[in-house]
């Protein structure tokens, strides 16, 4: 019984661990680009069907990012805007394991009197990770200008996900100027 509980504190402090964090990657802006010398912007229009079954998820991201580019004077424009903002997400399902250890796992019986222990991946749980990328181009050249992702574990609560995607854009855009 100590063995199986050890194991469950185990899982819960990996999984506390790594749900809090945000990783951005792949941040990069065109030699040129000064984001001051923009003064518009708009979402692209890209519907389709998959957007549509996360269409208040993509409304979140759409407000922080929003937010993001007003916070630095820029201001939101359907007509013309400067720049045209992408934003692409997927979800993907992910399987948490632990490696099996010679002093905690027992051998495996193998055969009649062959007792054999090897180390193996031990799936102990799934949880979903999102990746959303943000890319702003400029409309009239029509070439990317900057562009950065964020991945992170999806939470199950509403109110940690809004949190999630906050932390998550603030953070793509922390050095943007």
């Amino acid at each position: 019984m100590a063995r199986y509980w050890w194991k469950v504190m185990w899982l819960c402090v990996v999984l506390l661990i790594s749900c809090n964090a945000v990783r951005v990657s792949n941040k990069e802006a065109a030699d040129d680009f000064r984001l001051a010398s923009y003064k518009t912007f708009d979402f692209q229009s890209d519907a389709t069907a998959e957007t549509a079954a996360f269409e208040q998820e993509f409304g979140l991201l759409r407000n922080e990012v929003a937010k993001q580019l007003q916070k630095r004077g820029l201001r939101q424009s359907s007509g013309q805007p400067d720049l045209l903002v992408n934003i692409g997400a997927m979800i993907s399902e992910k399987t948490q394991t632990r490696e099996t250890r010679f002093g905690q796992d027992g051998p495996y019986y193998t055969g009649q009197r062959r007792y054999s222990w090897k180390s193996q991946e031990v799936p102990v749980g799934t949880y979903q990770e999102g990746t959303v990328s943000v890319h702003l181009v400029d409309r009239v050249k029509n070439e990317l200008v900057w562009r950065a992702d964020a991945a992170a574990v999806i939470p199950n609560k509403k109110e940690k996900l809004e949190e999630r995607i906050r932390e998550g854009v603030e953070e793509m855009f922390k050095e943007i100027q």
